[in-house]
This record gives C-alpha cells, structure tokens and sequence, in this order.
C-alpha cells in the first residue's frame, strides 16, 4: 500500500469544505467538470480533485453554474456523471488507499441536503465499512470484518408483551369497537398494536370463548384496504404470516420472487421449519412443492433448498472458511452455472458465523468483496437470491431497512413489502431496523412512514414503529 501523505500534503490538495477553495472560479470549475466528462472517456483525477476539494458551498455554486452553461439541473448533472457506475469502485480505491479515509464517509461529513443524497448515490457505498470492495485496501477490510464479528448486537423489536395483560377485558374492548354501526378503528389499533403477538392469540381465543365470534372475520369485515392487511397480519401466529406471504407471492399469473427471496433468505431454521408447518395446515400442499411448480432453474433450487430449514448452526471453522473461499473464488469469470452451484452450495447451507468467515477470507484472496462478486458475475433472481443471503449475514437490520427505504421512495409506495415488514419484524429487530435506517438514510423510519401514508393505516404503522428516533 502506498504510503500516505502527510498532514500538510493533503491539505494542498484535498481539504473537504472545511475552508474554501481559493481563486475559485464555478463557471470555470462547471466548464471543467464538462470536459471531463464529454467523449468516450472521462477524466477521473480531475473529477475527484473538483468534488473533493471545494467547499460545500463552493459545489453548491458549481451546481447552479452547471446548469446556466449547460441547461441541466443538478440531478442532469448527476445522471451526466453515470460514468462512474463503472469507474467510481476504482476512484473511491484510489482515495481510501492514499488518504486512509473513505470518500463516502468524506462527503457525508463535508456536504448537506439534496447535494449530499446526491453524491453519496453517486458514490455507491462506504469502503470504511466492514466487507465493501476496495481492492488495494483489502487488508483493511479485512481487519474491519474482523472487528465487526467481535461485535454481539443485541436484537430488539419495537412491539413488547404489554404489562397487566387483561385478554377478558381486550376481548370486550374490541368487540365494542366493532358493534353497531361505524367502527372506531383508534380502539383496535391501540389494542393489537400494543400487544405482543402471543398475547393477540389469547385475545382471539377469549373473543371467541365470550361472544361465540371468530376475531379475525370481524376484524376483516370491519376494516378495508391498508389496514386491515395491517391489523391482520399482526393477528396472525409468525409462521402462519410467513407462509400466506409466501402463498401470495405465487398466487395469479406472475409471481413476487422479491417477497419469496426476502422471506426465505433471512428466516432462521427454526422459523422455516414452523412456516413449512403452517404452509402445509393451510394449503393443504407442501411449500417445497410450491415452490417447484412455481419457479424453475437454478433460482428454484436456491428457494428449495432454502426452504429446508437444514442451515449449519454451529460456530466458523476457519480451515473450512478458507476452502469454502478458495471454491467460489477459483470458478472461471464466465462460467455462470459452475459458479452459482458452488455458491448455492456454500450459501445456502453455512452457519451465519462461518460465512462471515469465508467472506473475510474471499477478500483476502481475491481483493474483492463478495457481494460485489455476485453483482458483477450473475444477474437476475439468482443475483438478487444470493445477495439478499449475503446482505442478510452481514448485518440483517440493515438488510430490512433497505427494502423499507426503497418501499417508500419514489412517486408510489409497495404497500405490500411496507407492511409485510413491519409485521414480520416487529418483535424481532425491528428497533435495530430503525437504527440501520436514520444511519444510513439520515431520516428516521417514523419520519419516513409518515412522509409516505396517511390515515388509520398510518397511526398503525407509527404505533408498530415504536417511537422517533
């Protein structure tokens, strides 16, 4: 690795915004950035000197000058620079490794605002965080990976058993919210939003017990749309839950291989083996057999075999990690079916510890991350299967606060996987969710749902939410 630059070295060239550029110029820094950017090639060192050494008011005005020169808007400007969706892995490669900082977690210090989302979209991610690609600082990933498996993160979920449970007394509140004509939809909320799951199962059990009445069917007569998708699904036991979600997902003519990928790729064996369970109560069919008259290929084969519930549940055995690594690492580039049998085979049946070990040790060897592996190297629902797995074994929450940012942006919001989210993990972790989502999308998650629904449906989800954060 070469050596760093010293203090005074790096402040000639590159300072961040901590004081501005002198003699600047913004037309002339915008007629630049053109430059560099206009033919077949682009000019990298002159893009990073730009982006990294001027002010963040200084950009701000670089933006505008862009515009009037050019009659673009800054996101224009952005989408101009889509060149460094190829180039941008070596430019942040050559940053960390002279400066021993990432240039994401540079531009996250050093700007604001939309310009800020801009760039760190542009940037693509933090190579200051365990296991990113950065092929030159790969020793530095991987000792990051080493500290970050150290960590014990205490999982946590946001809806809790309620104290002085009274299921007797819930049952009678819920039965009066529903009687007569309207329905006062703030009692039902309150009550099944703040009740662990077990609990919401006595309750169910006492209403039938006291008004020879099935809770469920009142609930789904008595509300419409949203929330009653909401409410239901919290009513319904975990495995149950999991396996109608399952069911829907290749239900009609096309099938949500997303929802099939984000449920069967983060359940532990315990909860497969219970959805498995439920799926055969319910419909009568087994989920393995589902699966095969509804999808085909090597993505079939990574669902069923996921759908086993038989993962490894021990600790990392490192002798096996480096030649689980060596496998995956030494299949040709090109040869897509060898390479995605080795990887499901080392994917979809390790323990979670032991692939954060074979990961350490892949990018030991190859100086590649492996997720950026399997982005380059497949394509399509095996790409997004084997990701997701990945994702998943790196750091779960995160993986959940991802999918509930991309839910909600956007002109429309995916109802579906909003609620089908908040449902699954809200005893589970979904207080870490929130956490992963304000670190990373500089937003909480209840400042997020309430920018994006409205009405009963959102006082639900801010109640399953938990708080602001």
């Amino acid at each position: 690795m070469a050596k760093p630059p010293s203090h005074g070295e790096m402040g000639a060239k590159y300072r961040g915004s901590i004081h501005d550029f002198p003699d600047f110029d913004p037309n002339r820094d915008a007629e630049a950035l053109y430059a560099a950017m206009k033919g077949f090639g682009s000019d990298k060192e002159a893009i990073l000197e730009l982006i990294t050494s001027r002010s963040n008011r200084q950009r701000q005005e670089v933006s505008q000058s862009y515009k009037s020169l050019y009659g673009k808007f800054q996101n224009d400007l952005v989408a101009n620079l889509n060149i460094f969706e190829l180039d941008m892995l070596d430019i942040r490669e050559i940053f960390r490794t002279k400066y021993e900082k990432s240039l994401y977690s540079m531009i996250k210090n050093d700007t604001s605002g939309e310009y800020k989302k801009a760039l760190l979209k542009l940037c693509g991610g933090d190579d200051d965080a365990a296991g990113q690609f950065f092929p030159e600082a790969a020793q530095v990933a991987y000792q990051m990976w080493e500290l970050s498996a150290v960590a014990r993160t205490e999982l946590k979920g946001t809806v809790r058993p309620a104290n002085d449970f009274n299921p007797d007394s819930d049952a009678k509140a819920l039965r009066k919210a529903m009687k007569g004509i309207g329905t006062d939809e703030a009692t039902i909320i309150d009550i099944i939003t703040h009740r662990s799951n077990a609990q919401r199962q006595q309750i169910r059990q006492n209403f039938k017990s006291h008004f020879g009445r099935d809770l469920m069917a009142d609930l789904k007569s008595e509300l419409s749309g949203d929330l009653a998708r909401l409410i239901l699904g919290l009513m319904m036991p975990p495995a149950h839950y999991d396996a109608k979600q399952l069911k829907k997902a290749m239900e009609g003519a096309g099938t949500d291989e997303k929802a099939l990928i984000e449920i069967l790729a983060t359940r532990t064996n315990a909860e497969i083996r219970a959805i498995n369970e439920a799926y055969k109560e319910d419909y009568h069919k087994s989920l393995e057999d589902a699966l095969s008259s509804d999808t085909s290929g090597h993505f079939r084969r990574i669902l069923i075999s996921l759908a086993t519930g038989n993962r490894e549940e021990g600790g990392e055995d490192r002798d096996r990690a480096r030649e689980d690594a060596q496998e995956i690492a030494d299949t040709p580039s090109g040869d897509k079916t060898s390479l995605e049998t080795r990887f499901m085979t080392i994917l979809c049946t390790r323990s979670y510890p032991h692939l954060r070990r074979v990961f350490q040790e892949f990018i030991k060897m190859t100086n590649y991350d492996v997720e950026h592996t399997i982005k380059k190297e497949m394509s399509g629902d095996v790409r997004d299967a084997f990701v997701a797995i990945v994702q998943s074994v790196k750091n779960k929450p995160l993986f959940f606060a991802d999918k509930l940012y991309k839910s909600m942006k956007g002109a429309g919001t995916d109802e579906k996987t909003l609620t089908r989210i908040m449902v699954s993990r809200s005893e589970i972790d979904l207080l870490n969710i929130r956490r992963e989502f304000v670190e990373k999308y500089d937003m909480s998650l209840h400042q997020a749902i309430e920018g994006d629904t409205s009405g009963d449906f959102l006082k639900a989800l801010l109640a399953v939410c938990g708080g602001e954060d």
